[in-house]
C-alpha cells in the first residue's frame, strides 16, 4: 500500500464516521503502518487540505481526527442545511460549565459557592446534554458525587483535549459576548467566577475519584 492510498483510506473513514476517529482506529483500517506514521499521514492530509483550498479541515479534536467543513463556508451551507441547530448554551450554563472544566472533578455544592447560586437546573441540562458526567465521589462526609466534562464537550468546542481549554482572558472574552446579549440590570458576578477559574487554572485540585455511580445526587 501506498502513502496515496492510505491517505485516501484514512480520509474516507474519517469522513464516514459520526464521531472522531482515534489513531489505533484508524490503523484498523490501514494496518501496514504503525500509530505515528499515521499520525504524520493525517497531518499531511490536514496541510494538503488547507494549501489546495478544499471544502473540508481535517481537525485533531477529542483525543482522534474528525473531517469538518471549512468554517469560511457556513454561511453558504447554511443555506442548503437550513436543520434546527442546538439551542445555544444560557450564560449561566456557560459560567457553570467554565467552572467544571477547570476544577473538575467538583461537586455541585462547590460550583454553587463559586457562581452563588443554586445548579440543580443548569447542571441537568448540561448532564441532558452529554457536555457533563459524574465522575466518581469525593471523598469525604456523604461523599458528594463529582463532576467532569466529556468527549461531547471537547467535540462541541473543537479541543483536542482539556490541556488545550483556553486560557482564562480567553475565556472572559467568550463570556463577555453572552453579556453583549444579556438585558440591562441582570448582575452577573463575573469577576468571582473568574477568580475561582484562575485559582484553579493554577492549582492541583486534591480530590478522589470512584467509580461512577446513579446514586442520589449532592
Amino acid at each position: 500500500m501506498t502513502d496515496t492510498e492510505a491517505k485516501a483510506i484514512i480520509e474516507a473513514a474519517l469522513f464516514a464516521a459520526e464521531k472522531p476517529l482515534t489513531i489505533s482506529e484508524l490503523r484498523s483500517a490501514v494496518e501496514e503502518y504503525g500509530e505515528n506514521q499515521i499520525q504524520d499521514l493525517a497531518l499531511q492530509l490536514q496541510s494538503e487540505c488547507v494549501a489546495l483550498g478544499r471544502g473540508v479541515r481535517l481537525v485533531e479534536v477529542a483525543g482522534g481526527w474528525q473531517v469538518v467543513t471549512d468554517p469560511a463556508l457556513a454561511q453558504v451551507l447554511g443555506r442548503i442545511y437550513r436543520k434546527v441547530r442546538p439551542a445555544r448554551l444560557s450564560r449561566p450554563g456557560m459560567e457553570t460549565l467554565a467552572i467544571i472544566a477547570y476544577r473538575q472533578p467538583i461537586t455541585k455544592s462547590e460550583i454553587e459557592e463559586i457562581r452563588g447560586v443554586d445548579v440543580d437546573g443548569v447542571l441537568k441540562s448540561l448532564l441532558e446534554r452529554s457536555i457533563v458526567q459524574i465522575v466518581g465521589r469525593k471523598e469525604g462526609v456523604g461523599r458528594p458525587l463529582l463532576y467532569g466534562t466529556t468527549e461531547v464537550f471537547l467535540e462541541r468546542f473543537g479541543l483536542k483535549s482539556l490541556e488545550h481549554l483556553p486560557s482564562i482572558s480567553e475565556l472572559q472574552a467568550t463570556l463577555q459576548a453572552h453579556e453583549a446579549q444579556r438585558p440591562e440590570g441582570v448582575p452577573v458576578g463575573q469577576g468571582m467566577v473568574q477568580d475561582h477559574l484562575t485559582q484553579g487554572q493554577n492549582e492541583t485540585t486534591q480530590t478522589t475519584q470512584t467509580t461512577q455511580t446513579t446514586d442520589r445526587p449532592d
